[in-house]
């Protein structure tokens, strides 16, 4: 592989390879441990081994009262923004902690200790990151429920969860509009089989709401009446194998899949990326613009940055329209933030607004150094713009729910590798990335197979489904023995960077040609009036599947989008040849997405080919689905 001569990858990455636990050893000195691991790696405990078996630990002791106690007390810890609300909070390191130790004593007042669960359901709001912490101190199991989640999915949560608790506030807040949380809470209660003992709310000032006698509890008087009689919680040790957290990754209908993530090994692989992948220092301003509902949020809004002793950015806002396309550059210049953290999608709806990036030459971004892409692939078009707009490198990086942290990217802490537009870059250490074919057979560079991990997984990644080991096994690690299952398509180059070209049900089979989805929206995204795009296959009589492709225009585009569709049908027969059968191109005014910005191919595709489909409990604006039925109207 050719590298810039200052990076440390190759040699890192080998050594990772050639011995995992002198690495990762040597990586959780890092960590202050109760009982330090006498053994990294245990084969033998789990589905398929166990970092850190006998060590103990306490995540909330290394995110807060270690910083305090070291000299960081009156750093700023947390900076919520919130441009929906017109405020802006900050908690230095040991007001944190006191909040933190305060919610985590209410919490035992109503009975939760070590192993109890806790259902989060909030907004983005600084008492959320005091509601996981606070479990985490006291050794409960948080799962964090995306606030304002429809009341039958939520539902489904609280009954595989079983929580003691639920933590929730009266509303969250979007742009125009005040979501209600309490009816939907009450009416998932009602539907769940499970009961919680408590409801703690946090009264927004934007809509309040009421209390039910003898379940629900007002979190400001807790809080007021813990703090007036000094009440405050200890850190509790757990076993670096015990749970942290589940986060629910699916599951609308049956029982939900529940990612467990464990408390040593979260601990060292996210202290250990917080530098030598994203290259930040203690005591900087790092932003990571998801949502706490999303495994990003956990992992790098709150832990990593936390843990690492850095100053992290809470948003409450959106990319375009709070108020206008120039919303990161003020977050990032008013609080002098080093690197963000965000979706590609969150890039297309910026370029789509302000296409020559002049929001961004009236902002002082001295102090930026380094912009990171996660979520959805990350179109070549889309990071040629970020490049030349910000002047900064763009890292592109690919993980998952269950990964928790970053499978292949660009490790800025370790020396930049050449980009190659396309491509996340590198498998990172601890993870042994193949393309394999369906008899788990390596296939050779660039060629298109499904992309698997060898296992052991590193640390931090998940070690099994929330009481469902036989479901992670069948999930996860039977169709490719010794490997895990990422469900994602793609290839390595001759170099060893990772393409993944999108989820194996992307690929799409037109008269016996297997294709990429990811490849043509490359092509679609290419051309100078499309902001974004999105291909999928959808049923055709002749050919199995042909592709159709979605497109949103850029602003200021004013000639006729007939002209538009006929010239990426065109460039598509160019560049990928008559063989994809390209010959549909619909566009609309935006595409319906998840509120992390994901867009909804699946939904689409069965809209697009008759089948039934449910509304997504995650969708940002169903209204988007209306737009795609009608623009579908005599097209398909």
């Amino acid at each position: 592989m050719t590298v810039q001569d200052n990076s440390r990858y190759r040699e890192v990455h080998a050594r990772a390879s050639r011995d995992p636990e002198g690495f990762w050893g040597e990586a959780a000195r890092e960590i202050d441990w109760i009982e330090r691991p006498a053994k990294i790696f245990d084969g033998s405990q789990g589905v398929y081994g166990r970092w850190f078996a006998d060590g103990v630990c306490n995540t909330c002791y290394n995110a807060l009262d270690r910083h305090v106690a070291g000299g960081r007390a009156a750093q700023v810890a947390l900076i919520h923004d919130s441009p929906l609300t017109n405020t802006v909070t900050k908690f230095t390191y040991a007001q944190l902690l006191d909040e933190v130790k305060t919610l985590a004593a209410v919490m035992q007042d109503f009975g939760v200790v070590k192993g109890d669960r806790v259902i989060v359901y909030m907004p983005m709001v600084p008492e959320a990151v005091v509601a996981m912490l606070a479990c985490a101190r006291i050794g409960a199991v948080h799962s964090v429920v995306f606030g304002g989640f429809a009341a039958k999915e939520l539902a489904t949560r609280i009954d595989d969860a079983s929580p003691k608790l639920i933590l929730s506030a009266s509303c969250g807040i979007e742009p125009g509009r005040i979501v209600k949380y309490k009816p939907l809470l009450d009416e998932a209660i009602n539907l769940a089989k499970l009961k919680p003992q408590a409801c703690v709310i946090l009264q927004r000032p934007q809509e309040t709401c009421s209390l039910m006698p003898g379940r629900d509890h007002d979190w400001a008087e807790l809080r007021g009446n813990a703090m007036a009689a000094k009440k405050s919680a200890a850190c509790v040790p757990v076993l670096a194998t015990d749970p942290l957290y589940v986060l629910y990754t699916s599951g609308t209908t049956g029982i939900p899949k529940g990612v467990v993530r464990d408390n040593g090994g979260h601990l060292v692989a996210l202290k250990w990326s917080m530098f030598n992948l994203y290259g930040i220092k203690p005591g900087e301003v790092f932003w990571c613009g998801s949502d706490i509902g999303w495994v990003v949020g956990h992992s790098y809004i709150i832990y990593g940055p936390l843990m690492h002793g850095a100053t992290s950015i809470m948003y409450e806002g959106k990319p375009v329209g709070t108020p206008n396309a120039g919303a990161f550059w003020r977050v990032i210049a008013e609080h002098k933030a080093v690197a963000l953290f965000t979706a590609p999608t969150a890039f297309r709806a910026i370029r789509k607004d302000d296409p020559n990036g002049e929001f961004i030459r009236k902002t002082d971004l001295s102090h930026f150094r380094t912009l990171f892409l996660a979520g959805e692939r990350a179109d070549p078009p889309t990071v040629e713009w970020a490049e030349q707009q910000l002047k900064v490198p763009v890292v592109d990086h690919w993980w998952q729910t269950e990964t928790g942290w970053c499978i292949a990217g660009n490790p800025v802490g370790l020396g930049l590798l050449p980009v190659k537009h396309g491509s996340p870059t590198v498998p990172m250490p601890g993870y042994t990335v193949h393309v394999v074919d369906e008899a788990a057979k390596p296939l050779p560079p660039n060629t298109m197979g499904s992309i698997v991990i060898k296992l052991p997984m590193p640390p931090g990644c998940l070690p099994t489904l929330w009481n469902q080991d036989d479901r992670f096994r069948e999930a996860y690690l039977t169709e490719f023995p010794g490997y895990y299952k990422t469900s994602d398509a793609g290839y390595l180059d001759d170099d060893g960077y990772v393409y993944v070209m999108g989820r194996t049900d992307d690929i799409i089979n037109v008269a016996g040609h297997r294709l990429s989805t990811g490849g043509m929206e490359e092509v679609l995204a290419s051309h100078p009036d499309v902001a974004e795009c999105a291909v999928l296959g959808i049923k055709d009589a002749l050919k199995g599947e042909v592709p159709c492709g979605f497109l949103v225009l850029k602003a200021g585009v004013t000639r006729p989008v007939t002209e538009v569709e006929k010239e990426v049908v065109a460039l598509v027969r160019d560049r990928i040849g008559p063989v994809a059968a390209f010959k549909l191109a619909i566009t609309v005014a935006r595409l319906p997405k998840t509120r992390s910005g994901k867009i909804l191919r699946g939904t689409i595709k069965k809209m697009a080919d008759g089948d039934p489909w449910t509304m997504p409990a995650t969708i940002e604006d169903p209204k988007a689905l209306d737009e795609i039925g009608e623009a579908l109207k005599g097209r398909v």
